[in-house]
């Protein structure tokens, strides 16, 4: 398994010190090449210097980016994808990050705004041990064999709701969201894009289509299916 998916965590509190330039512009350029789950959708990503909303005032967060995008619940699961491509990248190069979930940026964009991520240099410690993590037993988020499920279980989730479930079977994996639970229905997506991504960074060759003949689970709903 990728490393950094065993060792990252959110991280809460931040160094006030500004990024430099440099680290700046290889952020910038992390952002140009992501990979989109729908590579059909528009969407956008900005880094902004100031925000507003629950977790960030006393955080020391003083840089975050900024995801706008359609409004659609495949766009949301979008968003989850490429952000976690750069929580993951932030945690392998030295810095922290949390998704912000009720946060709100200060500038309109051309695209609705979907949800910021806060990073910077981390006040606290960085990574944590796999023990570390508080998460539901792959029996209770997924059934069949394959060893990509792991990741998806150490996915980050809004208020840790892990709200998805995973059919493995034949190499292929079916993947589902709840139909109703504790986190909206926005953020529900987002966090089903963040364990995809966790999922294909393992996959070799990730494929993800939706299959007409996928098995029915009550009360989820059907997002798609990752190929052999």
């Amino acid at each position: 398994m990728n490393e950094i998916i065993r060792l990252r965590k959110s991280i809460r509190r931040y160094d006030k010190t500004k990024l430099g330039d440099e680290t700046l512009g290889n952020i910038r350029e992390q952002i140009a090449n992501l990979t989109p789950l729908y590579p059909h959708i528009k969407y956008s990503v900005d880094i902004a210097h100031k925000t507003k909303g629950l977790l960030v005032q006393g955080s020391g967060a003083s840089t975050f980016l900024v995801f706008r995008g359609e409004e659609s619940s495949a766009s949301y699961e979008n968003i989850g994808f490429i952000g976690q491509q750069m929580d993951l990248y932030f945690s392998a190069n030295g810095l922290g990050s949390c998704w912000l979930g009720m946060a709100k940026p200060n500038e309109r964009g051309e695209l609705p705004y979907i949800i910021s991520m806060a990073f910077g240099k981390p006040a606290d410690t960085l990574h944590r041990s796999l023990s570390e993590f508080n998460r539901k037993p792959l029996s209770e988020i997924s059934e069949g064999d394959d060893e990509r499920l792991e990741a998806a279980r150490l996915a980050p989730s809004g208020m840790n709701a892990q709200g998805w479930f995973f059919v493995a079977k034949d190499g292929t994996i079916h993947c589902y969201r709840k139909k109703s639970g504790i986190m909206p229905g926005k953020l529900s997506c987002i966090d089903m894009g963040i364990a995809l991504w966790h999922i294909a960074s393992e996959s070799d060759g990730f494929r993800f289509t939706k299959e007409p003949d996928a098995p029915e689970r009550k009360g989820y709903i059907y997002i798609g299916t990752v190929g052999k």
